[in-house]
């Protein structure tokens, strides 16, 4: 795969007015700058970024025009509509990015093909006005001179800034890249700066009506408030995750599938509270069975064509099973061989493929395989990644893809892998099929757990640089924190959340008594839920009382209580790489009584046999 970047800054001085400028104007400013930049390039075709800035009176509608020098054709384009007769193309405005405003930029990328050398277009024009970069004054129709045109700059035009503005959001980042989201999905915040629309659907068991959640203000956070008032007095469920990008993509209860029946279970909306920049939000939790999909979406990659992914996953809520993805699948809900899907797992399987330590790993999902790297099995270039916050990104194009990830709440990207598909047949060329599916496989393998809160889907292979951009806004957003930034963990400790039902272990009505038995009650970050794991292997609460066996019991059956901590073997706890807790004396787990998940469900000691109902994860 050979990359390269070249930035061709075009600017011209118009001194013809813009189409449709009235004499009333023609005292009004033109000009107009092109950045055009070949991101991608592979025997054949390349692909390439766009972006026009307005230097003159703001326009409601563009058409750009170029000549290719080298017989280059555009094969796709976004954001935009192009028509192009021999070397001559035209692209004019899509309907949401129509107005360009004084200083404004409008941005379209394109994939092409070309045969030999791809030289740079030497000249654009801006609905005919050729584009220079520096504005010029035309005078009045009634003045008789005429003005003597402007010169070009002696110096190169100002490089565009390797930082977006702040106001800028993971999809208009992805946009200006040339790169633009096809699907856009949270229940956190916006992910567009102008989006004001719904982010997701909750429905409440005690009337079965639903209520949309939609963000606070234009690019705004989720209204968790609107969703704790609906649901004040019984349980809500997800119902829908609503697609940001304007394509109708939206989640929805995934059906049945060839590795297991349907419809699957929807997420408790409850179960994963967070804050962004310092506001209350909800998280997407994945207990094993439960997931979402779309069969019938629109711009999703199919075949070998490019695109790119971001997640943002809970770092520290996994297990081994299959399989945790978001992304690119089947659209029959089978598992119709291998390089039918591309999507990001997250998560400790080592069946199909592992990095180094003992997981959780972002690797691909591309159907009959997960991928560290260009290896089945192990890589060792693909680390263990558990950030409270974690960014995963998966990108592919012809016969090349990545990993990517890092901390969500601070610092950059690292690259895992980048390289060619894998080694194995069937991958070289894909055969993508375009639709969606979070928390589960392909083919309905719906054993995984996981917690989403948001990710998108792009069209085209989006550049490291672009990427790079999104994750300094995910670090603004402020995930787990108060505001801007990182925070450390709530004092108190942790709560410890149940794979197989998202609630917390809970001491009931925060009762101190020695003797309470514990339960599992939605999670709500109060005292009674927050347990600190300390030295000698105690689960403390209220910084004096212990979780404790039952009268030193070690049988099935011995209830789990708070006690007076006393360091004795009754409340010792292993925590357990597959998610179990077992205690030190006993070697029993604790578990949750009958497979219960409703709020009230006591916990007991019980033989570990791996069911939902005995894993467990800290989450601070």
């Amino acid at each position: 795969m050979k990359r390269r970047a070249v930035l061709l800054s075009v600017v011209l001085a118009g001194s013809a007015g813009l189409v449709g400028v009235t004499a009333a104007s023609a005292q009004a400013a033109t000009g107009c700058r092109v950045d055009y930049t070949v991101t991608s390039s592979w025997p054949g075709g390349f692909g390439a970024a766009v972006t026009v800035t307005n230097l003159g009176e703001a326009v409601t509608g563009w058409r750009l025009s170029w000549s290719f020098p080298a017989g280059q054709t555009i094969t796709q384009l976004w954001n935009g509509s192009v028509s192009q007769s021999g070397s001559q193309v035209t692209v004019t405005n899509a309907s949401y990015n129509a107005a360009i405003a004084t200083g404004g930029s409008a941005g379209f990328g394109f994939n092409g093909s070309v045969t030999g050398s791809n030289p740079a277009p030497a000249e654009f024009a801006l609905n005919g006005v050729t584009c220079t970069g520096a504005p010029t004054s035309s005078p009045p129709s009634s003045a008789s001179p005429s003005p003597s045109e402007s010169s070009p700059p002696t110096s190169p035009p100002t490089s565009p800034p390797t930082s977006p503005p702040a106001s800028l959001l993971p999809c208009d980042i992805y946009a200006a890249g040339g790169t633009p989201c096809v699907a856009a999905h949270s229940t956190t915040r916006a992910l567009l700066a102008a989006y004001t629309g719904r982010l997701y659907q909750v429905r409440r068991s005690s009337d079965n009506t639903t209520r949309d959640i939609g963000v606070l203000s234009a690019g705004g956070v989720a209204n968790a408030a609107a969703q704790d008032s609906f649901c004040s007095g019984t349980t809500c469920v997800i119902t829908i995750i609503y697609d940001q990008s304007g394509r109708g993509n939206n989640l929805t209860q995934a059906p049945g599938g060839g590795a297991a029946g349907g419809p699957d279970n929807l997420a408790n909306a409850t179960a994963a509270p967070t804050t962004v920049n310092g506001s209350k939000a909800y998280g997407v939790f994945v207990a094993p069975g439960t997931g979402y999909r779309n069969d019938h979406t629109n711009g999703i990659a199919t075949g070998d064509n490019p695109e790119g992914m971001y997640a943002i996953f809970d770092g520290t809520h996994f297990n081994g099973g299959c399989c945790f993805d978001y992304g690119n699948a089947e659209t029959n809900n089978n598992d119709d061989g291998n390089g039918t899907m591309e999507a990001i797992y997250f998560g400790n399987i080592k069946v199909w493929g592992f990095g180094t330590g003992n997981g959780p790993w972002i690797m691909a999902d591309m159907e009959n395989g997960l991928y560290s790297g260009v290896n089945a099995g192990f890589n060792s270039n693909d680390p263990t990644v558990n950030y409270r916050y974690t960014t995963a990104i998966i990108k592919g194009e012809a016969n090349h893809w990545s990993i990517r990830g890092g901390n969500a709440q601070s610092g950059g990207l690292s690259t895992f892998y980048n390289g060619a598909r894998p080694n194995v047949s069937g991958y070289n060329p894909m055969k993508k099929q375009g639709a969606i599916i979070l928390g589960i496989g392909g083919d309905n393998s719906k054993g995984a757990a996981g917690t989403f809160y948001e990710g998108v889907m792009t069209s085209g292979y989006p550049s490291d640089a672009t990427e790079n951009s999104v994750q300094a806004n995910i670090n603004a957003a402020g995930y787990g924190g108060s505001g801007g930034g990182t925070s450390p963990p709530p004092t108190g400790g942790q709560e410890i959340v149940g794979t197989g039902s998202g609630r917390c272990i809970d001491v009931p009505n925060a009762s101190t008594t020695n003797g309470t038995q514990l339960q599992l009650w939605d999670c709500n970050g109060n005292s009674n839920q927050r347990w600190t794991y300390t030295s000698s292997k105690q689960l403390m609460v209220y910084g004096n009382k212990c979780l404790d066996a039952n009268g030193q019991g070690t049988t099935n059956g011995t209830t789990v209580i708070i006690w007076d901590c006393n360091g004795q073997a009754n409340q010792q706890w292993n925590l357990n790489s597959n998610g179990s807790i077992t205690g030190v004396q006993s070697g029993l787990c604790i578990d949750a009584i009958g497979q219960g998940t409703a709020n009230g469900t006591k916990l007991q000691l019980y033989s570990c046999w791996g069911g939902s109902n005995q894993q467990w994860s800290l989450r601070s």
